[in-house]
C-alpha cells in the first residue's frame, strides 16, 4: 500500500460458492464440453498456446503475453495504493464486488500492517484504494475485521447501469405506512449467521429423488394476492406470537 505507508500484502479469496455444482449435459446424460478452437486453423488449441489480445478497428490483433502484462506501468501492480479515508456509509453498496482477505506479505510488512489495522479500527473509517488484480486495475476498500484487513473490490461507477424509471405510481396511505412500521419494529433484528440457502437444500432433495428413482413431493403453492392491509395486519399478529 502506498500513500501514508507502503505495506506488501497478499490476497486470499474470502468467499466461495457453496451451491451444488451443475454441469451442462446432453439430454441422454453425457457431459457437454466447451473446447478452445482456433478460428483460422480450425483446430483445438492447448492452454500453453493461448494468449490475450486486442483487436484493432482494421482487424489487426495485438497479442499480449504474461511478460507484457507484467511490465505494465501501474503503481498499483504490486501494492494497494491508498487514496484516502471515508466513512463506510459514503460507499454505495451497489459498487461492492468481491471480498479478499489481505495478509501481510513478508517480515517487513508485519508492523505497518498491524498499525493500519489498529488505526482503521480506532478511527472508524475505511481506506479507499486502487489495486491491480490479474489484468484489471480495480477500485477497492480496506476495512479491519478481527485484526485482519479485508480488501473488498469495487466496481467503477460507470459500470453501474442506469435503472431507468422503475418507481411505482401506486398510492400509499398513512395507515399502510403505520402498519408497515409496526411490522418492521416487530421483526427488528435478524441473525444472518443462522440463515441457510433453502434453494440449495431443495436442489439436493431433487437430486436424491432422481438418483433413487422416486417422485419428489410438490412444494407449497404460492399464496394468492391478498389485500395489502389484511396481509400487514396478519403479519404483525404472526410476528408478535413468535
Amino acid at each position: 500500500m502506498s500513500g501514508l505507508v507502503t505495506i506488501p500484502v497478499k490476497l486470499y479469496a474470502a468467499a466461495e460458492d457453496a451451491r451444488t455444482p451443475l454441469h451442462e449435459v446432453h439430454t441422454r446424460g453425457s457431459r457437454i464440453r466447451h473446447r478452445r478452437v482456433c478460428e483460422r486453423e480450425q483446430r483445438e488449441v492447448p492452454q500453453e498456446e493461448i494468449r490475450r489480445g486486442w483487436e484493432a478497428p482494421d482487424g489487426r490483433v495485438v497479442v499480449l503475453d504474461a511478460g507484457d502484462l507484467e511490465h505494465l506501468p501501474l503503481p498499483s501492480k504490486r501494492t494497494a495504493e491508498v487514496l484516502g479515508f471515508v466513512d463506510d456509509g459514503n460507499v454505495d453498496p451497489l459498487l461492492y464486488d468481491r471480498p479478499y482477505w489481505a495478509g501481510p506479505h513478508g517480515p517487513a510488512a508485519q508492523r505497518p500492517y498491524a498499525l493500519l489495522v489498529e488505526a482503521l479500527a480506532r478511527h472508524g473509517t475505511i481506506a479507499v484504494c486502487k489495486v491491480a488484480i490479474r489484468t484489471r486495475e480495480r477500485l477497492a476498500i480496506l476495512r479491519p475485521r478481527h485484526g485482519i484487513l479485508v480488501l473488498h473490490t469495487l466496481r467503477w461507477p460507470e459500470e453501474i447501469r442506469d435503472p431507468g424509471d422503475l418507481t411505482s405510481s401506486a398510492p400509499v396511505t398513512d395507515r399502510e405506512l403505520q402498519l408497515a412500521e409496526v411490522l418492521m419494529d416487530a421483526l427488528a433484528g435478524v441473525d444472518i449467521g443462522g440463515l441457510r440457502d433453502e434453494y440449495a437444500a431443495a436442489l439436493e432433495q431433487l437430486i436424491v429423488a432422481k438418483v433413487s428413482g422416486r417422485e419428489l413431493e410438490a412444494g407449497p403453492e404460492p399464496e394468492p394476492a391478498v389485500d395489502l392491509m389484511a396481509a400487514l395486519e396478519r403479519s404483525i399478529r404472526d410476528a408478535r406470537r413468535e
